[in-house]
């Protein structure tokens, strides 16, 4: 990655923001966890969601999960504030602290049960994805080889989700899943790490009804740092992730962009992972045994200095950081 000047605008732009990240993966490995953390807190981060709940997790080993996690992040209270209402990620700036949230990424820790909504809405999840790449109980995910929709079961979960206050997250669910979910949708939705088709042809990318459709229920798109997601040689760099930026700008307005970085810090692990998942990871990923390019918080500052430099406003900066997120959060969390 080419080496990027910051300049003292965008210095006073991210002081004064509060950069919120929609998605850290933080399943059931323990590889380099207090770390990523840590990095993510010296790089200025005021707000991360936390994946505490996946597909491949069942009902009882992410029960177990997210009680760990909340024992964890109690261990670090004297730099960490977890949220459970929007006014949390303000206060935890005022505390000088990172704000830290939960979220899934899939229905399977429900155990097919649209009670458990309320149950994890209680333990701190905030967002939840329907389908995670693969068919579920729920709805098809975005490397199914059918595009089915949601299932009566599906079309309770988005109910149960909304009336609870969490946010639907669409990301990694198929076409028209996604699609028939926003329709339904009556708060706003986001696809918390998904990326736009046009500029790159990946089934885990967005076409641009579905973008749009996200935008017009008030929602977002949060910009993942996903190389593969991002770039045709699979290689993440500021530079592409503001492209994608450009792109959702141009499409629908910086009232709906935000990030989403979904950084992998855990390299053995995804690598050993995506090897072992053919069916969840088909084509369009990097070579077997190998983890690929990724952004991380460090690179925040970066891509706040393109912003600067391809002419946003400081407003629509702060917008895209975290404020777009936190306004949603608002309207929706309870």
């Amino acid at each position: 990655m080419a080496d990027i000047k910051i300049s003292d605008r965008t210095r006073n732009v991210y002081e004064d923001a509060i950069i919120c990240d929609l998605t850290l993966p933080w399943g059931n490995w323990e590889e380099n966890k207090e770390s990523t953390l840590k990095c993510y807190r010296d790089s200025g981060i005021g707000f991360v969601s936390l994946t505490v709940g996946l597909d491949r997790m069942g009902f009882e080993e992410t029960i177990q999960w997210v009680a760990k996690e909340r024992k964890r992040l109690r261990g670090w209270a004297d730099w960490v504030h977890f949220v459970e209402t929007a006014a949390d990620i303000r206060t935890a700036k005022k505390l000088g602290k990172m704000a830290i949230g939960f979220h899934f990424q899939g229905t399977n820790p429900l155990g097919r049960d649209i009670n458990m909504v309320s149950l994890y809405h209680k333990l701190g999840v905030r967002h939840m994805l329907l389908a995670y790449n693969q068919k579920n109980a729920m709805a098809d995910g975005c490397h199914e080889r059918t595009d089915e929709g949601l299932s009566r079961l599906g079309k309770r979960a988005v109910v149960e989700i909304e009336r609870c206050g969490m946010i639907l997250d669409c990301t990694h669910t198929g076409y028209r899943s996604s699609m028939e979910a926003i329709e339904m949708s009556t708060q706003p939705v986001m696809f918390s790490h998904s990326n736009a088709k046009t500029l790159l042809q990946h089934d885990r990318n967005i076409d641009d009804d579905q973008i749009k459709a996200c935008a017009n229920t008030g929602g977002l798109i949060g910009i993942t740092g996903v190389g593969h997601f991002l770039a045709e040689d699979m290689k993440a760099s500021p530079e592409v992730f503001v492209n994608h930026v450009d792109y959702l700008a141009n499409l629908v307005g910086t009232d709906h962009i935000g990030i989403g970085i979904d950084h992998v810090y855990y390299k053995g692990h995804k690598a050993h992972q995506r090897a072992g998942a053919k069916d969840s990871y088909p084509d369009g990923y990097p070579p077997s045994g190998t983890a690929g390019s990724y952004l991380g918080p460090e690179h925040a500052i970066q891509i706040t200095e393109l912003m600067v430099q391809r002419g946003y406003e400081d407003g629509e900066i702060k917008k895209i950081l975290g404020g777009n997120f936190i306004r949603i959060a608002e309207n929706v969390w309870r």
